[in-house]
């Protein structure tokens, strides 16, 4: 090796140190946010019967016009994402069957707990039909448009008889932090880099989502429905609310 490949690679490394010291100092100043969601003492176990967590979000049991039941994290889920991860989810069922699956996972220090909903829709084998920005009115503890993304997704079926039946499920999410509120994935991780820059904090953000399926053509019907839920079920376990006079979000 020759002298100027020698002080190239020393320069190399040199930069290599120096952007690790810098992003070690970083790391020790950085502050972890608080949660914009409620987070409750309650243990959470996987669908192999595994427990993943003593903590928990806590979605409302009761709701007016549903029984509800506790649904226990997919084994796939609990072990690929950070171990620091909280999660609750919930299914909720009116006397016609119509139902509501209820998600929230919430990251801790380990930003990849929060990942595109993309990613898991088609895994599970749905193909995006329609994707479209809307608010949910939230009534309490004062009126405000909650920003979420509708997705009107598909997928083929095979049922136990043989026959091929396509299936419509509407999705609905948001992102939410303390004092941040959000329906878009990339304002969200950009919104996370800047205060991780500007403030040295790591905002806790929540993933909130709901499914339901619907038959094709009744989609509307259907997000009315999961409206409803929303203005009963969300102010009972998120903090941050929608814009106040002046443009900031409040808890």
């Amino acid at each position: 090796m020759n002298r100027r490949a020698k002080l190239a690679a020393a320069a190399g490394l040199g930069v290599m140190l120096l952007t690790a010291l810098a992003l070690a100092h970083v790391q020790s100043l950085q502050r972890i946010g608080t949660p914009g969601v409620r987070v409750v003492p309650h243990e959470i176990y996987s669908d192999s019967g595994v427990l993943i967590g003593t903590n928990s979000i806590p979605l409302p049991e009761t709701l007016p016009g549903y029984t509800s039941r506790e649904a226990r994290i997919a084994k796939t889920v609990s072990d690929w994402l950070p171990k620091d991860t909280t999660f609750a989810q919930r299914i909720y069922e009116a006397p016609d069957k119509f139902w509501i699956q209820a998600n929230v996972v919430l990251m801790g220090t380990d930003r990849t707990s929060i990942h595109k909903p993309e990613y898991c829709l088609a895994g599970q084998g749905f193909r995006t039909r329609t994707t479209e920005r809307a608010t949910l009115r939230i009534n309490a503890p004062h009126p405000y448009d909650l920003p979420v993304m509708k997705m009107i997704v598909d997928r083929e079926i095979t049922t136990p008889e043989g026959r091929k039946v396509k299936q419509t499920g509407l999705y609905v999410f948001w992102f939410v932090a303390d004092g941040q509120l959000s329906a878009d994935h990339n304002q969200r991780m950009w919104w996370m880099a800047r205060d991780l820059v500007t403030r040295g904090l790591l905002q806790r953000w929540a993933y909130i989502s709901c499914f339901a399926y619907c038959a094709n053509g009744r989609e509307d019907e259907a997000f009315g429905r999961m409206r409803e839920w929303a203005v009963a079920a969300v102010p009972q376990f998120q903090l941050t609310t929608g814009p106040l006079q002046g443009g900031i979000a409040g808890r």
